[in-house]
């Protein structure tokens, strides 16, 4: 193993740092001096007590339905939630806390600059151990053929399908490319017409195609492609134009450029993920700024530190998506 390789927790404090600091909301108690660390504040009381949420990444409430930024946690249960993030957060600290960092940079800046900030972190991050690790846990797989949208124009609108209910709509690079190009198409269009994107099959889409991660051979030259066809800056520079409807899971990829859209919309049955933490990576095709803004970034960075699932209801009483319809 070399300097460079992955960190065990041991290693890490090593460096004379932890990847994970836990304190009392209103009076966290950190340590002096600069710590890199991901910060979690408590409120046990449910009292939802003033704070400053530039001290902290996540905010943990036992209040049974909180205000952003908190996230709502049963009391009987902070204690096990408390440690369901220390245990991702250790298991792959660079990751973790380059998005901790990702998400507060990108919170005061410029969209386009922090869809720039995300993707130079995460080119980063497929060059980590963290990352290699979870390719080695991974083996081999098959990338997935194909990737098939459908495009129809009516009047004012035009109607996007991801329409490869056989790969579950994974954002293969085919399926990425096709996107791409039909939403540039749409911006360019001087009817300026509307854009409703939509999906087939029993769930909106599975995210990136796990075959294809690590194929990248030149991760400075991956990190200008992602930027220049960057779906989520085509979504977010369509404006009000831009309108989304999730059925089933959006996962990673398959939420983050959408999640952009300026009126968001679900079926009962959809639910919400992103696990690339869990990959020694970040969200990397727009995520911690479209789900940032959406929900804020201290929920954000709960959702994509556990890479829990966010089902309709909690994601419409967030602001991830605005209606739950049939």
């Amino acid at each position: 193993m070399t300097q460079f390789d992955f960190l065990s927790a041991e290693q890490w404090s090593a460096l004379g740092d932890v990847p994970v600091l836990v304190g009392d909301a209103v009076a966290p108690d950190w340590p002096e001096g600069p710590v890199d660390a991901v910060r979690i504040g408590v409120d046990r009381a449910g009292a939802l007590p003033p704070v400053d949420p530039g001290q902290f990444d996540v905010l943990l409430t036992a209040a049974e339905r909180a205000p952003g930024p908190w996230v709502s946690v049963k009391a009987d249960a902070l204690d096990r939630e408390m440690a369901r993030l220390e245990a991702a957060v250790r298991a792959c600290p660079v990751a973790a806390t380059t998005l901790t960092r990702v998400l507060r940079m990108g919170e005061g800046v410029a969209a386009d600059d922090a869809l720039t900030l995300e993707s130079l972190a995460y080119s980063t991050l497929l060059a980590g151990g963290e990352f290699r690790r979870w390719l080695a846990k991974r083996g081999d797989v098959a990338a997935l053929a194909g990737g098939e949208l459908k495009l129809e124009r009516e009047g004012d609108c035009l109607t996007v399908t991801l329409a490869s209910p056989a790969t579950r709509n994974a954002m293969t690079a085919a399926m990425r490319d096709a996107l791409f190009e039909a939403l540039a198409n749409a911006l360019d269009d001087p009817s300026t017409p509307a854009v409703l994107m939509r999906a087939e099959g029993d769930c909106f889409s599975t995210g990136g195609d796990l075959g294809e991660f690590g194929s990248a051979a030149d991760l400075a030259m991956a990190h200008i492609v992602r930027s220049r066809r960057s779906a989520a800056r085509l979504i977010l520079a369509l404006g009000e134009r831009a309108a989304v409807h999730f059925h089933g899971g959006a996962i990673g990829s398959g939420l983050e450029a959408f999640a952009g859209a300026a009126r968001r919309t679900a079926s009962g049955n959809a639910w919400f993920q992103l696990p690339e933490v869990t990959m020694g990576l970040i969200p990397g095709a727009g995520g911690t700024v479209t789900v940032a803004r959406a929900i804020g970034r201290h929920r954000a960075a709960w959702m994509m530190l556990t890479g829990q699932r966010v089902r309709a209801r909690q994601a419409l009483d967030w602001g991830l998506v605005d209606e739950i319809v049939p």
